[in-house]
């Protein structure tokens, strides 16, 4: 473990000189593999609190998928119907851990915003996660630990530069937090509130009973957008986000964004979305782009284009 880590640049080129660093013992986090930015690390702190927590909240293995500064979706790790491995490109004879199901959810709620993002794993990244990552566009991972072959796979992305970082799971963060803002430094203590069953133990409407589902959702929810810029809103279901939308100045943007998010991801499962004739040369994001501009606009848009010909 080293003290500090030197970075390329900051949040932009023209940002330098840049690190991280800690003022006291060793930085929590190894590079294995790769040259991390400044944004890629705090996609990568930022996504493992989220799944750290998502873990202790449901005893389940987690995963998200960060995308500058954001989370574009999150998930835990429960079984996928043959309806949602095909929605996210997933053979029915392919081997999923429940960490690859997390992924594969976290992955999928909104393959848009997930494109090169920066993925953070609650549990060490084994082989059947590695291939799933292998086939998609990201910038880089974080995780506790990798097995070997998980590894070998991972570090033959973009050429043998995608980052990957190892972190200290036992690593336990100073409760006081500061942030320089134009020369001042702004302290606060860390947000430490921990989203669990107590939090829904007071129902305000009528009707008080959540099921055991609503509850988990819940919890998928509210963690991930503990972690989202503000303003923001989430939609969950089964076990994972699938409209996310943050950052937006308004609250009723953030509600169409996320809304017409989870949208989406629903009409993704329409027969007419799973019967469009691709072509076996398209790959993952063109196949994504189709869709999307399908279910945005009118067939006749993108029928006899290049990637949706016509029959």
């Amino acid at each position: 473990m080293a003290k500090e880590i030197a970075l390329k640049y900051g949040c932009n080129p023209n940002q330098k000189p840049a690190r991280i660093l800690v003022e006291q013992g060793d930085l929590p986090l190894q590079v294995l593999n790769g040259k991390p930015g400044y944004i890629n690390l705090l996609d990568a702190l930022n996504g493992y609190q989220l799944v750290r927590e998502l873990k202790e909240a449901t005893s389940l293995p987690a995963a998200t998928s960060f995308k500058h500064v954001s989370p574009a979706g999150a998930a835990i790790g429960l079984p996928l119907s043959p309806l949602l491995r095909q929605i996210y490109f997933l053979p029915e004879a392919l081997p999923l851990t429940p960490l690859a199901c997390a992924y594969a959810r976290a992955r999928g709620a909104d393959r848009m915003s997930s494109f090169g993002d920066f993925i953070a794993l609650s549990d060490p990244c084994d082989t059947a996660v590695a291939t799933l990552i292998a086939k998609e566009v990201s910038d880089g991972i974080i995780a506790p630990a990798y097995e070997p072959e998980a590894l070998a796979i991972l570090r033959q992305k973009r050429g043998g530069n995608y980052t990957i970082l190892s972190i200290d799971e036992n690593y336990i963060p100073a409760p006081v937090e500061r942030k320089d803002v134009y020369g001042i430094t702004f302290e606060q203590g860390r947000n430490d509130y921990r989203v669990g069953k107590d939090t829904f133990s007071q129902i305000v409407t009528g009707d008080s009973n959540l099921p055991p589902e609503a509850i988990r959702d819940l919890t998928v929810a509210l963690i991930t957008l503990k972690y989202t810029q503000s303003n923001s809103v989430c939609y969950a279901i089964d076990g994972q986000t699938i409209g996310v939308g943050a950052g937006q100045q308004s609250r009723i943007h953030c509600t169409r964004l996320a809304g017409g998010k989870a949208d989406l991801w629903q009409l993704r499962q329409h027969p007419k979305v799973l019967s469009l004739p691709f072509l076996e040369t398209i790959g993952r994001p063109d196949r994504d782009n189709v869709i999307d501009v399908f279910l945005s606009s009118t067939p006749e848009d993108v029928i006899g284009t290049d990637v949706f010909p016509r029959y």
